[in-house]
């Protein structure tokens, strides 16, 4: 136990606190059996006090989750308790979570008590909970914030009348690494009984510090470290799980400590939590951030190709993903360029570096990002005027409204002939992406979709931006128009002939089937 971090997983809790709607009892359940291949050692799976769609959540997961410790939240308040008991009966490996502000301003302002009465609230309850199951986890709510005589006393008294796991939070994300690592030492040094019972911490983002005052405290003996996926939580949120995880395990040099948790199924959680949760996840996210893995100077692009280990202290296969992402970009290189090209097939005898280097630059201070099939539309063409488009959008009409089958009919013109198609769908791009395809035979999976607007007004043009995966790879479309439908379908189109390039240019490669 003393080589092993517990994780305890706090997004069902602490985490849904933080969103606009609480989570259905199938949405709690759909993330508990995530968390639980994920291989996290307990679920904070809610608060059954405060709601009856709560209990039944606790409930549900108590009764359907193996594995993980299944635990309930209670204030030290008998009712609090009993149900949370009860929502637990289910679970085979049950832990009641009970609490109380220990801070002279959480007693003064919020609690109205004194030290000996809170002292005493706490025995208390902790007895009550032993009633319910053997593993009791007691926090003194605002920790970082609390007289350290007093800290020490209340957890002297909490792990005597029965706690297992005292829980050392940071509620407001006050401390930071090295008043937290003082403080977790004076618990060590100063309570007599410590080693009866397993320290956790609690540390919200507040001040950015969650992460590095959890692992201080890891560093500091403790043993349990309470965290959400994606960093979910009240306020500025928690730890975030991934970053508490992967430091333990990248830096084991540091820590020589284990963790339980299966880090190969951390992306999949943190996408799943993302979606289900509608919380969407920034760009630079540590670990889990769509450009964690990516790499656009030109410098970092060319370390990596000759040894991943120059810009990449993890690999992304530990986390759940493929591979990295190599943006290509005016910063890139030649020679990121001339890889891309020789991975997609062309021998490097077909072109010359240098020349194709120049037009590389041009289109990719025109566009922005320069995608695999523009390349190929470079190597077979003399320039973008060559990249002429195999399919023309020539007629679209939806119906859709409150009530309505969404309905789209598209017209297009490919090679000189014209087709027409209908679709129903989920909505009116749905529609008329469905419509699209009947006519092209494609099959392509829309992976993102993005609306933004150009100008302002009831009016205001939008641009929609789609990527799309087919066989022959990643493909990304632009369309706009003040017409939301109209957008998605040119955007769609841009994709489609993005794809109809691709196969025409790859049946001329050497290595083409």
């Amino acid at each position: 136990m003393k080589d092993k971090v517990l994780i305890f997983d706090t997004t069902l809790r602490d985490g849904e606190q933080a969103l606009a709607s609480s989570l259905s009892v199938d949405q709690k359940l759909r993330i508990a059996r995530q968390l639980a291949r994920l291989r996290v050692d307990i679920i904070e799976a809610g608060f059954p006090i405060s709601s009856p769609g709560d209990f039944e959540s606790v409930s549900t997961i108590a009764h359907e989750i193996e594995g993980p410790v299944i635990c309930g939240l209670a204030r030290l308040i008998d009712k609090d308790i009993v149900a949370c008991g009860k929502a637990l009966a289910g679970a085979a490996r049950p832990r009641i979570h009970t609490f109380v502000g220990t801070s002279a301003i959480h007693m003064e302002k919020k609690l109205r008590k004194t030290n000996d009465e809170v002292v005493a609230m706490a025995v208390h309850a902790i007895k009550l909970c032993r009633k319910f199951c053997d593993d009791v986890e007691f926090s003194p709510e605002d920790a970082g914030r609390t007289e350290i005589d007093f800290l020490c006393r209340i957890v002297e008294a909490a792990i005597k009348s029965g706690a297992t796991t005292i829980n050392i939070p940071d509620t407001v994300g006050y401390t930071t690494p090295e008043k937290f690592a003082w403080i977790i030492d004076s618990v060590f040094n100063r309570v007599p009984n410590v080693d009866k019972a397993v320290i956790s911490v609690h540390c919200h983002n507040d001040l950015g510090m969650a992460t590095a005052n959890s692992v201080t405290a890891v560093a500091h003996g403790a043993r349990q470290v309470e965290c959400a996926v994606n960093g979910l939580g009240e306020r500025a949120g928690n730890a975030a799980l991934e970053e508490v995880v992967m430091t333990l395990d990248v830096r084991k040099d540091l820590f020589n400590l284990s963790v339980g948790v299966d880090t190969r199924e951390i992306m999949r959680t943190s996408k799943l939590v993302r979606d289900v949760c509608n919380m969407p996840v920034q760009p630079n996210k540590a670990v889990v951030g769509s450009n964690a893995f990516a790499h656009s100077s030109g410098i970092h692009q060319d370390g990596v190709l000759k040894s991943r280990k120059t810009y990449e202290i993890m690999t992304p296969q530990s986390i759940g993903l493929s591979d990295n992402r190599m943006n290509l970009t005016s910063r890139s290189g030649s020679h990121m360029v001339k890889s891309r090209l020789m991975a997609l097939g062309y021998n490097e005898k077909e072109f010359d570096i240098e020349a194709f280097y120049k037009r590389f630059i041009e289109l990719a201070d025109k566009k922005g990002t320069v995608y695999d099939d523009d390349l190929v539309s470079l190597m077979e063409s003399k320039g973008e005027s060559d990249m002429t488009d195999a399919f023309s959008l020539d007629y679209l009409n939806v119906s859709s409204g409150k009530g309505t089958v969404p309905t789209a009919t598209v017209r297009i013109v490919a090679r000189g002939k014209v087709s027409m198609e209908a679709a129903c769908g989920d909505g009116a791009v749905d529609a008329a992406t469905k419509a699209i395809d009947r006519i092209t035979g494609y099959s392509i999976a829309i992976e993102d979709f993005s609306l933004t607007s150009l100008t302002e007004g009831r009016e205001a043009l939008g641009k929609v931006k789609i990527v799309a995966r087919a066989n022959e790879g990643v493909f990304t479309g632009i369309g706009t128009s003040t017409d939301i439908v109209e957008a998605s379908a040119l955007a769609y189109m841009d994709v489609v002939n993005k794809i109809a390039r691709m196969k025409k240019f790859k049946k001329k490669l050497p290595n083409a089937k």
